[in-house]
């Protein structure tokens, strides 16, 4: 035993230090090559604070509120991403470096115009001029490390407490066993896993899949185990998902004890805090009465210039705060014994923490809820003071996030619950299966992806939508469980933020801000929407769009939303690019987490061409074109540039695929629109505009020589077309008299799209201008410049390779940035106008002459483009 105990804390150390190298390393860099401006902007550091307030708080700490100064606008701080927890410098204003660090301390809160900082008394020597100028650093957190070092070594060592027995079932050497037990009031999935729970003698895993009531589940037990007279120790890895139990346990009255800083803690849990309970006991006063002692001298301190006088001084505060400390550890070791359930994060289940207290034989069950996102070290934390464990959460959801890529490779991401699934398998584990979330057609996909295709959805659930939500209208946008927008072909290229490598696509923003407006419009309040990327440049691009119209709008992270849901979630996947590159969107767990969140409607915006490349990314557009409505960028966005660009993708040869993205524009249509179409068969139909704007969909056809003849009598006559267009750009290229030559609002959209194209091959500027039936090209000769500007930021990455497009069998050159940001291509008139040809050409319009065809497709499509 002792050598698979060893070998894992040994390698478990190393790559801790790997983790914490890395994160040290990252300040660094940070530190030496970036200006304090620029560490400000990061989130990272506060600038040029004055103190605001001091007081002594909790166990004799010295708590100083910072606030941004007075003097300079309004006293609010910069955006910043310091919590509760963070361990930070303190700095005079002149500087961030080591050697002009004052003492460092931690943060006990943060509001948006003040940061409250908590001092050890250890850093006595320290005085804070009421006057002075500081700045806050945000430090690597080496608390957590000492911790997590602290409880692998004491595993090492560890012989005959309460967890032997424990840990000779987790590391393989014993097997788990079992007890009897009774269980009620859930459904079936959750009463098996509560039984199952409290019957095993040392191990059980709750593996709860998103949306099935797992929290609920690990409340029954502990209350069942409560009501069998054993004391309780429940951690999680975040203080969320700690209070989140504290909240439900206090419900169901049970006596439950939160220890954590206060300030850590969500109000609505606080009054079960042990410095709120603390607060309400007896000994109360007397703790107060030495507080305020301590605050005394400590303002006499402040005013003694007498170096005698200080020291004097400074012993007083030695004694007050012996007192203090004595008088603090009697309440807290009352209170602890009286707790039935005691609630920490994992960390804060360590032994220097208030934990010290009680008898190392006092808990008999060690409960850690979201076991799947926690380092296993952390687990141990608390592992070693009870002699069973129950761990609840879901390994196919995200795992802790972790610095050093290296030490995740090795292993340090493979959490205890994963790795004990891998040892014994189903013999350890009860899965929940019926989920109170989704509509079953969210839910499917990850059932059959993740979850073996156990989940169903509960009735409550199962068909509810967006438009039977209160004050909901019923309309399309609201009558879809699944919806995606593709941008494939549309132009829509991913940029890249150098400084950070984030990702954020302009493009996706816009369309993603159409369906929160479409939504808002149809009655869907803001609050009950999330809106997910997986990239903090996208995060940042969209809140900058839509939280000043939607304050109540969430936008956050994939990472930032797990353990969350909301009514409608919409998600912006970001990557788009000719390499088919995905970055870190190839884990598929941050998938399965974005797309869970959802109740009733998920909507997915991506440029699937890209998204393809990844098998998993692949299923989910797969599955969203079977089961949901498709729809692409060209219905949302008027002037989109079409990118055609062939593709030589080994599996696909012949760009044909089984029916799956057909975009179902027919929605969109007026009623006479949609008459028109039923006289055209019913493939040609689904075969839509997306091959004619742009060959980057795959087409579903009858048979493929019924395919490749209709794509042969369209390319005869596109490619008259296209000759009749170059002839007269070359005829304009040669009259040196002519600066430019405007083509009418009469076009087609197709024929638009050959203009763009071929201007593009010559070497033109060409800018589209005005909408629907005003819509007009303008060709030039001079260098392009920008031509308007555009209502959105647009870069191309740049790349050396110039993009390949193929139009009709012909490939032209073509060079990324030549054309102004927003050409435009009409994409619904050009469905049409695909499907008016078809019908000419089954009336024998084909053998007419080309004018004859232009002059009545120009009538025909004069009433119907808009």
């Amino acid at each position: 035993q002792k050598m698979e105990v060893e070998s894992f804390v040994s390698r478990t150390l190393e790559l801790l230090q790997e983790e914490r190298k890395a994160e040290i390393e990252e300040t660094r860099a940070w530190q030496q090559n970036l200006s304090l401006k620029n560490l400000q902007q990061k989130g990272v550091c506060l600038l040029k604070l004055q103190i605001g307030s001091q007081r002594t708080g909790m166990h004799g700490r010295l708590l100083v509120a910072f606030e941004p100064r007075k003097s300079i606008g309004p006293p609010v701080l910069p955006s910043n991403s310091f919590g509760p927890g963070d361990i930070v410098g303190l700095f005079e204003s002149e500087g961030c470096s080591q050697p002009s660090q004052l003492c460092s301390g931690v943060v006990t809160h943060v509001t948006q115009v003040s940061i409250t900082v908590a001092f050890d008394d250890t850093q006595d020597g320290v005085s804070l001029e009421s006057d002075g100028l500081y700045n806050i650093m945000k430090l690597a957190n080496d608390v957590t490390y000492k911790r997590l070092t602290r409880a692998l070594n004491s595993l090492n060592v560890y012989r005959n407490g309460p967890a032997a027995h424990l840990i000779s079932v987790l590391f393989g050497y014993t097997d788990p066993g079992a007890l009897s037990h009774q269980s009620n009031g859930l459904d079936d999935s959750q009463k098996e896993a509560v039984s199952f729970a409290l019957s095993q003698k040392d191990v059980a895993i709750i593996h709860g899949p998103p949306g099935t009531g797992k929290t609920t589940t690990v409340v029954e037990v502990i209350l069942q185990a409560v009501k069998q007279g054993q004391k309780v120790l429940c951690c999680a890895p975040s203080n969320v998902a700690v209070d989140n139990l504290v909240e439900r346990l206090a419900k169901c009255k049970a006596k439950v004890l939160r220890l954590g800083h206060p300030a850590r803690l969500l109000e609505s849990v606080q009054k079960h805090s042990l410095d709120a309970v603390i607060a309400q006991s007896d000994n109360s006063n007397i703790i107060a009465d030495v507080r305020k002692d301590m605050d005394k001298v400590l303002s006499q301190m402040k005013k003694a210039y007498d170096k005698g006088q200080r020291s004097s001084l400074r012993r007083e505060i030695g004694e007050l705060r012996k007192e203090l400390k004595s008088r603090e550890q009697m309440a807290i070791t009352q209170i602890l014994k009286k707790a039935t359930v005691i609630l920490a994060t994992n960390t804060g289940a360590t032994d220097d923490g208030p934990l010290k207290y009680l008898p190392s034989e006092h808990f008999d069950l060690v409960v850690i809820d979201e076991c799947a996102q926690a380092l296993e070290s952390s687990c141990w934390i608390a592992l070693l003071k009870g002699h069973k464990c129950i761990l609840a959460g879901d390994y196919k959801q995200l795992p802790p996030t972790i610095k050093s890529q290296n030490a995740a490779a090795k292993g340090l991401s493979v959490s205890l619950m994963e790795r004990l699934i891998q040892k014994y398998g189903d013999s350890v584990v009860r899965m929940l299966t019926t989920q109170y979330r989704m509509n079953s057609a969210i839910m499917q996909w990850a059932s059959e992806q993740m979850y073996q295709g156990k989940l169903t959805a509960h009735p409550s659930v199962e068909k509810h939508l967006l438009r039977d939500l209160a004050g909901v209208a019923d309309l399309e946008e609201t009558s879809t469980p699944l919806l995606l927008i593709d941008t494939a072909g549309c132009g829509l290229n991913e940029m890249e933020d150098t400084d950070e490598q984030s990702k954020g696509n302009q493009g996706e923003v816009d369309i993603v801000a159409l369906h929160v407006k479409a939504l808002a419009e149809a009655g869907v309040q803001a609050k009950d929407i999330a809106v997910i990327a997986p990239y903090n440049l996208q995060v940042d691009l969209l809140r900058q769009k839509l939280s000043n119209e939607h304050p109540d709008l969430e936008i956050r992270s994939v990472d930032g939303f797990q353990g969350r849901e909301k009514e409608a979630v919409l998600l912006s996947l970001v990557r788009s690019n000719r390499k088919g590159e995905v970055g870190f969107l190839a884990e598929d767990r941050r998938l399965n987490v974005a797309v869970t969140r959802a109740r009733r409607q998920l909507m997915v915006v991506c440029d699937s061409q890209t998204v393809r490349n990844h098998d998993f990314l692949k299923s989910l557009i797969d599955y969203m074109s079977k089961h949901g409505e498709v729809r692409t960028a060209f219905e949302y966005l008027e002037d989109l540039v079409p990118e055609n660009y062939s593709r030589n993708h080994k599996d696909e040869p012949a760009n044909v695929k089984e029916s799956s993205s057909k975009p179902k524009v027919k929605k969109q249509q007026s009623k006479t629109e949609q008459s028109k179409e039923k006289n055209v068969s019913k493939n040609k139909g689904e075969r839509d505009c997306q091959a004619a704007a742009s060959d980057t969909h795959e087409l579903s056809s009858k048979t493929a020589s019924d395919f490749h003849k209709t794509k042969a009598a369209d390319q005869t006559e596109s490619q008259m077309i296209k000759e009749e267009i170059r002839q007269q750009l070359l005829v304009f290229l040669g009259d040196e008299n002519k600066k430019e030559l405007l083509f009418p609002a009469s076009l087609s959209s197709h024929e638009r799209l050959l203009v763009h194209q071929l201007s593009e091959e010559l070497g033109l500027s060409h800018v589209s201008r005005g909408v629907a039936k005003q819509r007009h090209i303008t060709v030039s000769k001079q260098v392009p410049g920008p031509a308007e500007p555009a209502e959105t930021p647009f870069k191309e990455p740049a790349e050396s390779t110039k993009p390949e497009i193929r139009t009709n069998e012909e490939v032209l050159e073509k060079e990324p940035d030549r054309h102004p940001p927003k050409p435009a291509l009409d994409f619904k008139s050009l469905h049409l106008e695909r499907m008016r040809r078809e019908q000419e050409k089954q009336t024998n319009l084909k053998d007419s002459k080309l004018k004859d065809m232009a002059s009545q497709r120009k009538t025909k499509s004069k009433d119907k483009e808009h």
